[in-house]
């Protein structure tokens, strides 16, 4: 695979690019993709940069029936200098493996996807916005595409790479948002497919958004879907809570997603000697650290939103202020440290960021 050749087809027609003080957050897509077809016994082949295209797929394809489908979301952003970079990409193709390996789909090449995820914004360079705050978000998804009605692991797969300049996920930015806890429905257990990252998750997860959205809420935050008592996630977020100058998240147990940015936070505190568990965490026990005046700061981390601070969690009509509504110390300090690495603003001590080499050699 390592040695397997991209072929590129170049558009004809070019799209307007969105102005990058009006992007929101994806709604538009660029020229280009990447495929890449699997199929035994041949593996995957075929890889190639096209013009960005719908698919021509059958309505027997297994994906539609089965849902065998996983994905990932990994950013570029253009630096100070107008270099583009990657953030710890080789994490998200780790994981999006990993999400193979539990859907039964066949494992990539992590080395070989990183090149075409590379030559492909190599090819999009001028797609990269450069105003405060924006990214060009980048969404690997395998999708099974077998014309077969039957439960098994599909022989036919595809994979494809599509990119969309973004600018902040949430219209609140980096202000807290009211989080309702969910007490009826649950994301994930474990055993399931909690923590691949699968659609059929979030799928699950957009009643209960429905519900609370209408009454004011930006997520929910899941509790196990077992004993409903211990904390899992906020939204698509892992989440984190500082109590009594300690940072608490929830660890990981089979139905938590391991997110990027949930690592690259944990690693941060302990650079920082600042206190970090991962452990379980009960609602009672958050409700008794707010009730004690030790609920200091609550927040979400993901890559879209990087960290969402948490202003209210209210739980059976009981609403729980965290830290007067406010943008903790914490939260901000890793806001900014993380956004400043990402574009370039400061030393990156981790060597979480990958540079992309613009000087495309690609003919059509």
């Amino acid at each position: 695979m390592e040695d397997q050749t991209i072929r590129v087809q170049l558009s004809e027609t070019k799209k307007q690019k969105p102005k990058s003080d009006q992007l929101i957050f994806g709604k538009t897509f660029t020229d280009h993709m990447f495929v890449m077809d699997y199929s035994d016994p041949l593996g995957w082949h075929n890889a190639s940069i096209v013009p960005y295209q719908p698919l021509t797929i059958e309505p027997s394809a297994m994906v539609f029936h089965y849902g065998q489908s996983v994905f990932e979301g990994l950013k570029a952003f253009r630096t100070e200098d107008g270099e583009i970079q990657l953030f710890r990409p080789t994490k998200n193709l780790e994981r999006l493996n990993h999400s193979n390996d539990r859907l039964v789909i066949p494992p990539i090449d992590e080395e070989f996807v990183l090149k075409a995820i590379k030559q492909l914004i190599t090819v999009e360079k001028d797609w990269v916005p450069d105003a405060e705050g924006t990214s060009l978000y980048i969404r690997p998804f395998i999708i099974s595409t077998e014309p077969y009605i039957g439960v098994a692991p599909a022989c036919h797969y595809k994979l494809i790479v599509i990119l969309s300049p973004v600018g902040a996920y949430y219209k609140e930015g980096i202000n807290p948002v009211k989080i309702a806890v969910e007490n009826h429905y649950v994301r994930a257990v474990k055993g399931g497919t909690g923590e691949a990252k699968t659609g059929g998750n979030y799928a699950s997860s957009l009643k209960a958004q429905e519900l609370v959205g209408k009454e004011g809420f930006a997520q929910v935050l899941w509790l196990d879907g077992v004993e409903q008592k211990y904390i899992e996630e906020v939204g698509s977020m892992n989440v984190f809570f500082k109590i009594d100058g300690e940072v608490v998240t929830p660890m990981l147990n089979g139905s938590i997603l391991a997110g990027v940015t949930r690592d690259s936070v944990i690693r941060l505190l302990k650079h920082w000697d600042i206190p970090v568990s991962e452990r379980r965490i009960s609602m009672e026990e958050l409700r008794q650290a707010h009730q004690d005046g030790k609920l200091e700061e609550a927040f979400g981390s993901g890559t879209a939103a990087v960290i969402s601070p948490i202003g209210q969690l209210t739980s059976e009509g009981e609403d729980m202020i965290v830290n007067e509504g406010k943008t903790g110390e914490i939260s901000q300090k890793i806001y900014d440290t993380i956004t400043d690495i990402q574009y370039g603003k400061m030393e990156d001590p981790f060597n979480w960021t990958v540079k992309v080499e613009t000087k495309s050699t690609v003919k059509n």
